[in-house]
């Protein structure tokens, strides 16, 4: 557990350095700081794994911890090289996209109990409605996505799923799970820092320190509760 909090800790440091040096400036050097402060959180899940005996959900989650990372240097470098701005934009939604399978394959894996089929279908019934309110909402919240609208979609399809999955199983579990309540609020902050992230992509306005900020503390904080949920696999309340 020390050693967790200490990894834990340090991470969210290294991600408070990364926010520092975005709001200065976008460089290599931000770039850097970031995938740190990621590779932060995957070693964070990988010790918790370690000590839970290398369970199934946790094995999931670090791929989609590892594929985070790696969405985080191609969102990242989308700054630094804008003349490449599409392909990395691409880049960073299909590593985000293929983690949230990930997270949605290990939790199932983990904890879904045969007969409750509809604790399965509605979190990926809420995704869809969700991804099509958002394309629906494109003009009233002011957001330009232009050629990006199917890959968008089907990204938010898969973000809004893996919340929904989480508090589905939650619920079937009698909220006593402690592992899918972190996950549940790190799955909530992470849908809203990619909402807070889609005004700053497609809209105009929302590229000012607050919304940066905002943006980096609650993705961070949702890695790393995910990360650490690991450790408290079987847990119950």
């Amino acid at each position: 557990m020390i050693a967790c909090i200490v990894i834990l800790v340090i991470g969210l440091i290294v991600a408070g350095l990364f926010t520092c040096e975005k709001v200065r400036k976008y460089s290599i050097k931000a770039t850097i700081i970031k995938a740190t402060a990621s590779i932060l959180f995957i070693i964070l899940a990988l010790v918790a794994n370690h000590v839970r005996g290398n369970t199934w959900f946790g094995t999931f989650a670090i791929g989609a911890l590892a594929l985070g990372m790696l969405g985080d240097i191609w969102l990242e470098l989308k700054y630094v090289y804008p003349q490449d701005d599409k392909p990395l934009t691409y880049a960073g939604f299909v590593c985000f996209g293929l983690g949230h399978i990930l997270y949605i394959t290990g939790m199932i894996m983990a904890f879904y109990q045969k007969g409750h089929i509809v604790n399965l279908i509605v979190p990926f019934a809420i995704g869809l409605l969700a991804a099509l309110l958002i394309l629906v909402l494109e003009k009233p919240l002011k957001l330009q996505i232009g050629d990006m609208k199917v890959i968008c979609f089907l990204y938010s399809v898969l973000l809004f799923s893996m919340v929904s999955m989480a508090f589905s199983l939650l619920i079937l579990h009698g909220f006593k799970m402690v592992t899918l309540i972190l996950v549940s609020i790190g799955g909530a902050l992470f849908a809203i820092s990619d909402l807070v992230l889609s005004q700053t992509y497609f809209g105009q306005g929302h590229d000012k320190p607050f919304d940066l900020i905002s943006n980096v503390a609650m993705y961070y904080i949702a890695q790393n509760l995910i990360a650490f949920s690991i450790y408290f696999i079987d847990t119950v309340l």
